[in-house]
């Protein structure tokens, strides 16, 4: 398939720029595969479509504050976005990063912080990746606490307001985050808050917490004209037993988001069942896959042409996740990451 086909016009006025006051206000979209129906609702009601025997399955990968701006020694500015920590660093902070401007970037190139904190550039990935060995005087997570930005999409467009920036520290993450590791969000998880949490417990609904650290390359457009042809970047994730055992046990699994639903896709057998696992994940899925496990995905609103559509293509239907899309750009649905969201069934 050409990746042409899951092009689709989105005015740029549709495009969140700001979580709503409320998490779970956003608007939900619901599509039932079986009828071809859509229904709107707002995601308070989340838990009034599920039914006894369900199991939501969550990511609950922390954001880290992965955006820093730093000095060369020449005084010139360099913006890093913090990739991931290289597998091979060892005891040291090694990260693969992006910079900008990296035009003349040199290997031995020191990039100086406030307090006592530095990064050299140790290597050069390829024309866009560059490894950066960080030292500073306490731990690295506290320096990115003082000092990082939330790693927000290019298309939400901020000044560099620290006020601001402590905002979105805060709502660039859902309220279960709890394994630090993530350099985008897992976007699926922003509406839930703690009441609708509390009224799936209340009707005995389960939810299965599972890790996958979200890399820049989920969120990247493909390239490729063919759609077979493109490649996802790994990324690490895990599952516990209990949460195995949990999902094992479900009668339908809920799963919030593209990214737990490339980590149950990636651990069920063929007959669907999981085992506690851990490692890393590359797996690809667009129309054509067969899915194993998943029953039910509550997504967001995705860039055209972009991997997470494509998934969401795969599992509910090309036509129908067109026309759905349609209708909610028609209806004012505001889309992208701190956007609404649509549940499919």
């Amino acid at each position: 398939m050409k990746l042409s086909e899951f092009a689709y016009e989105l005015p740029s006025a549709s495009i969140a720029q700001a979580p709503l006051e409320k998490r779970d206000h956003s608007r939900m979209l619901v599509m039932d595969t079986g009828t071809g129906q859509n229904h709107h609702h707002h995601f308070y009601d989340f838990p009034h479509h599920l039914r006894a025997g369900d199991v939501v399955v969550i990511n609950d990968s922390q954001v880290i504050p992965a955006r820093l701006t730093g000095n060369k020694d020449s005084g010139g500015q360099i913006e890093i976005l913090l990739l991931s920590k290289s597998r091979d660093s060892g005891g040291e902070e090694a990260w693969d990063v992006l910079l900008k401007p990296a035009k003349r970037m040199r290997i031995g190139t020191r990039i100086c912080f406030a307090q006592d904190a530095e990064g050299i550039v140790v290597d050069r990935l390829s024309d866009k990746k560059w490894r950066v060995c960080f030292s500073c005087s306490g731990s690295f997570s506290d320096f990115l606490r003082n000092h990082g930005r939330a790693p927000l999409p290019p298309y939400i467009k901020r000044d560099k307001d620290r006020e601001e920036a402590a905002y979105d520290l805060d709502r660039y993450q859902t309220v279960y985050a709890r394994v630090p590791g993530s350099v985008a969000a897992p976007t699926a998880g922003f509406h839930f808050s703690p009441a609708v949490l509390a009224n799936l417990r209340d009707k005995g609904i389960r939810v299965a917490p599972v890790t996958l650290h979200v890399g820049y390359g989920t969120f990247l457009p493909i390239t490729a004209t063919d759609i077979e042809d493109h490649e996802m970047e790994a990324e690490y994730f895990e599952i516990s037993g209990e949460s195995a055992e949990i999902i094992n046990s479900a009668l339908r699994v809920v799963t919030v988001g593209t990214t737990a639903t490339r980590v149950m896709e990636t651990v069920a057998d063929d007959k669907g069942r999981l085992k506690p696992a851990s490692g890393w994940t590359s797996l690809y899925v667009y129309p054509g896959y067969r899915f194993k496990r998943v029953q039910a995905l509550l997504t967001n609103f995705h860039l055209p042409k972009s991997s997470l559509y494509l998934l969401t293509c795969a599992f509910g239907g090309k036509q129908q996740i067109e026309s759905a899309y349609r209708q909610a750009i028609g209806m004012g649905y505001r889309f992208y990451s701190y956007g609404d969201c649509m549940l499919i069934t």
